[in-house]
């Protein structure tokens, strides 16, 4: 299925900075869906980046209620959903509690002072979505000799944590493989993809390619494979360019992104090389940026994870913790870090989402509304998708 190319003035996609991927392997199949209702709060509290660190043999006072939360940038998701989430319900469950928050704006190094300030300050629980899984281990060590719970967080950190919450990295994975084979049809078995994973340094990259790989091995030819430094649109852009120049603009019938930022980036690039019409790209993350470009055909699909469950899951662990109990009765499973094994966990069902079932997933959801996805540039596109606001009541 060859691809040609088009001599009209194709635009090109701003490609905005986006987070990440998540998980480990799991040892148990848990999947469990925790009930829970959509609350957005919004609250400062900010973690300064203190040199002094608590001696370890200082342990963090039991009658503490203060829970950290480092979160690993401020991008939509983490600002709009997982942060006032997990606020919205430490604070339903306790409201005896306070939320310490800080990002970490995609640097290691800051994510360090700010967790080794946390451990200063004397927080009870820390909710920790690592920048890097394993860079952040000593300071998890620190952190569980001065008493300090640490609940990972979307990514597993090493060092002895108490909890782990995220998506079946697995899963997202095979979704977005199985979802390119059917929008390649028939000519997946003559066709040949690209394949962009996310970082290295990223165990849920990992965790998404192989479930993908699952997929697509010996159903399509994969022509290129990349590993995504940084998660960075740019370098999916670059990335895709390289792609394009090697296999030729016409050799490329679908694209493997493991997310939404890397699909905006590998989409402009398609479009700089007049590519028409576009190839299925997958996503992650259900962005409001993907879901516009699903609507308006650009990109195939994304995975969609109830953000809400997560952010819950965390809070309740948070809160049991912080009280002096266990999170084995919130936990629905076990995983193994390179370090800890048999860490209580819970691991959500992720849901793909295609121009056909945004309605009855994000929308229904309240995750957006359609007012929010069909702004005027996206009118046409989403009136084709049967996308239309509610009427007014009467």
């Amino acid at each position: 299925m060859n691809r040609h190319r088009t001599t009209e003035t194709e635009e090109v996609d701003e490609v905005d900075e986006v987070a990440e991927g998540k998980a480990h392997r799991r040892r148990t199949v848990p999947a469990l869906l925790l009930a829970a209702g959509l609350a957005l709060t919004s609250g400062l509290a900010a973690c300064g980046e203190a040199a002094e660190v608590r001696d370890p043999q200082t342990r963090t006072a039991r009658d503490s209620r203060t829970v950290g939360l480092l979160l690993p940038d401020s991008t939509n998701r983490f600002a709009e959903f997982d942060r006032p989430l997990i606020e919205r319900r430490v604070a339903e469950l306790c409201p005896e509690c306070d939320v310490e928050f800080a990002s970490a704006q995609a640097d290691v190094a800051t994510q360090q002072r700010q967790l080794d300030a946390m451990i200063t300050k004397g927080v009870r629980v820390i909710i920790l979505d690592a920048v890097d899984s394993k860079s952040l281990s000593s300071s998890v060590d620190r952190a569980r000799r001065a008493g300090i719970e640490v609940i990972a967080y979307d990514r597993l950190v090493e060092g002895p944590v108490s909890a782990y919450v995220s998506f079946d990295g697995e899963r997202v994975g095979r979704l977005q493989g199985e979802a390119l084979l059917r929008a390649l049809g028939d000519e997946a078995r003559d066709g040949q993809i690209v394949m962009m994973n996310g970082a290295a340094t990223d165990p849920n990259s990992a965790w998404f390619k192989e479930g993908a790989l699952a997929a697509l091995e010996g159903k399509v030819t994969i022509g290129k494979a990349y590993d995504t430094a940084e998660w960075r649109p740019v370098n999916a852009h670059v990335n895709m360019a390289g792609a394009i120049a090697s296999l030729g603009a016409d050799e490329i019938d679908g694209v493997y992104s493991a997310n939404d930022g890397l699909a905006a980036g590998i989409i402009s690039a398609l479009k700089a090389a007049k590519i028409h019409p576009l190839p299925p790209v997958t996503g992650q993350d259900a962005e409001l940026a993907g879901i516009q470009r699903i609507v308006a055909g650009d990109q195939y699909m994304t995975v969609y994870k109830p953000f809400r469950l997560e952010a819950n899951a965390a809070a309740e662990m948070a809160v049991a913790l912080v009280r002096g109990g266990t999170p084995y009765g919130i936990a629905t499973g076990t995983v193994d870090s390179p370090t800890t094994p048999d860490i209580p966990s819970v691991l959500l069902t992720p849901i793909a989402v295609t121009a056909d079932t945004i309605e009855e997933t994000v929308v229904k959801d309240g995750v957006y509304t359609v007012d929010q996805i069909c702004t005027p540039r996206y009118a046409d596109a989403c009136e084709r998708a049967g996308l239309t606001p509610p009427s007014p009541a009467p």
